[in-house]
């Protein structure tokens, strides 16, 4: 009986600290919600009667085109590399996921660069065939140019999850519908297509969150969006509570996006009911479908990830050596700390979430969880907002009680305590998933079998599981490091006053047309992004197998 108090009491104890985090993790959703009960700022009127049209017009066209393009290029690659045998199949599985590790905003000015008068492009024509053309070849520094940029970045969304519901899918459901007289394209819209569609619309979905938090591409582009007119409102009309109301507009998609992704999904089943998994076995088409089939991956990956890259190598070698100097490592040191400790602390608070979960004899602690992992599906530029406020708040109460002065000082605001606050809020479910999945692999019994043994909760989390987890743990402070330091809307509006990081630098090089000086630092982000893409590859290769 004292072990089972002994127990209840930690169990009430780790519920406690999830608590905590849930009130830290939610303070920016509530207090966007709380402010909209103030009056808009002066700027509201402005906005609204010159601004809010286009912003709603230019978002919901930016969703829209992103989508169908994501889903044209993402289901098209991932239906050939699970079904058919061509050449260059098995390369193609993992060089198609390589455009994640490539930041919006970066593959922007990069292709501006590549189609500019001076780029490689038309210096090849010029030179080879003495063709002539005036400014860019193709001017991309629009809508339909941001859709394009959007789209060959975030395509891999919707091919990772899409490719890995294919190889899941039984292949006795294709050999039925060949036998009833369907060919392979009818089979694929009316048996595989049908089958993947919440796959489908969750890679669409994390793309279009993607879309609404990217200020970096449609900065450059002068694409007007919700996004950066939350930027606008603060920093160049220095309005807060205009920009909390577009913040909340721009929450309006988010959820709206999450309901429908949720509503189609519904209760509906999209597996074999029997149970009888039949692995998928790969068509060998002929000899000119492979060829076209390689041809159709190779272009992808060319315009989505190596003529880009090239574009930036060959800068660097061009300005490597006025920029890589001893002020670039420090930059390079000051992102990568800040990336890892964010990680740290987010693993660290994944796991108190998670053993609240797994010790708790409460049910609403699983409601106190999703709530804290919502802020991947929120954009950036609205945490920012949401964090901003309270901290300001914050300063002048700290600044007016130790010094009663009505001036107020930066304790928190504008420090790295909110950049990181901020990457917690944003990066929570990052982290949280590959935790999870490693106490779900280990299971409940140890916890159970410690706790017989008269084993408080702690000695048994930091001598038991966390040795058993470790190769999660790795994997969650990893995937966290790499969002953070692509991270540019958050880290622009939070970071301390003259304070680099790596996706910073870039982009402010960029935007002052100092292109190929940017390239330094987007390489350095970009090769790091790539590394837990072998493990997103290594994954699916296993559940292939």
């Amino acid at each position: 009986m004292d072990i089972l108090k002994r127990n209840y009491f930690w169990w009430n104890k780790w519920t406690g600290y999830s608590l905590l985090i849930l009130l830290l993790v939610a303070t920016p959703l509530f207090t966007i919600f709380i402010k909209l009960f103030d009056s808009p700022g002066g700027s509201w009127t402005h906005i609204a009667n010159n601004l809010l049209l286009g912003y709603f017009q230019n978002t919901i066209l930016l969703l829209l085109g992103v989508a169908i393009m994501t889903f044209l290029l993402g289901v098209s690659t991932a239906w050939l590399v699970s079904n058919y045998e061509f050449p260059g199949r098995k390369y193609f599985e993992w060089l198609l996921i390589l455009p994640l590790g490539f930041p919006g905003y970066i593959m922007a000015y990069t292709y501006v660069g590549l189609l500019d008068y001076t780029g490689p492009i038309q210096v090849f024509f010029r030179n080879t065939f003495d063709v002539q053309v005036k400014g860019s070849l193709i001017d991309i520094m629009n809508l339909p140019g941001a859709i394009f940029i959007l789209s060959i970045t975030l395509f891999p969304y919707v091919f990772l999850i899409t490719r890995s519901s294919f190889l899941q899918q039984s292949n006795t459901l294709q050999e039925a519908s060949f036998l009833l007289g369907a060919n392979r394209l009818k089979t694929f819209f009316k048996v595989a297509l049908p089958m993947a569609r919440p796959a489908i619309v969750a890679g669409i979905a994390l793309a279009s969150m993607e879309v609404l938090n990217d200020y970096g591409t449609v900065k450059y582009f002068g694409v007007n969006t919700f996004t950066t007119g939350i930027f606008r409102a603060w920093f160049s009309m220095g309005d807060s509570s205009t920009a909390i109301y577009l913040a909340a507009i721009l929450m309006v998609f988010v959820f709206v996006i999450l309901y429908l992704e949720s509503l189609q999904r519904g209760n509906r089943q999209y597996s074999s009911v029997n149970g009888i998994q039949k692995p998928t076995a790969r068509f060998h088409p002929t000899l000119g479908k492979k060829i076209f089939y390689t041809g159709i991956c190779t272009l992808i990956f060319l315009l989505s990830f190596l003529f880009p890259f090239l574009q930036l190598l060959q800068w660097v070698s061009l300005t490597y050596t006025k920029v890589v100097n001893q002020d670039f490592f420090l930059l390079i040191f000051r992102s990568f700390g800040l990336a890892a400790m964010s990680g740290i602390f987010i693993v660290m608070l994944s796991i108190v979430l998670l053993y609240a979960l797994r010790l708790s004899p409460f049910k609403w602690v699983k409601n106190i969880t999703k709530i804290a992992t919502l802020g991947y599906a929120i954009p950036g530029a609205v945490i920012a907002v949401g964090v901003m406020i309270p901290f300001i708040a914050l300063d002048k109460w700290v600044y007016g009680t130790l010094f009663t002065s009505q001036v107020a000082g930066l304790f928190f605001s504008g420090t790295l305590f909110a950049l990181i606050f901020a990457y917690i809020v944003r990066f929570m479910a990052v982290g949280y998933n590959p935790v999870e999945a490693g106490f779900q692999k280990i299971g409940i019994h140890v916890n159970e079998a410690s706790r017989l043994l008269g084993v408080r909760s702690t000695r048994t989390l930091w001598k038991i599981d966390l040795p058993l987890i470790k190769t999660s743990l790795v994997s969650g402070i990893l995937l966290v490091f790499v969002d953070v330091l692509k991270e540019l809307p958050l880290t622009l509006i939070l970071r301390p006053f003259n304070y680099q990081t790596l996706a910073t630098k870039a982009f402010d090089m960029a935007t002052n047309e100092m292109i190929a000086e940017s390239a330094n630092a987007a390489v350095i982000i970009i090769l790091t992004g790539i590394i837990p893409i072998i493990f997103l590859n290594r994954l699916i290769k296993k559940r292939e197998l």
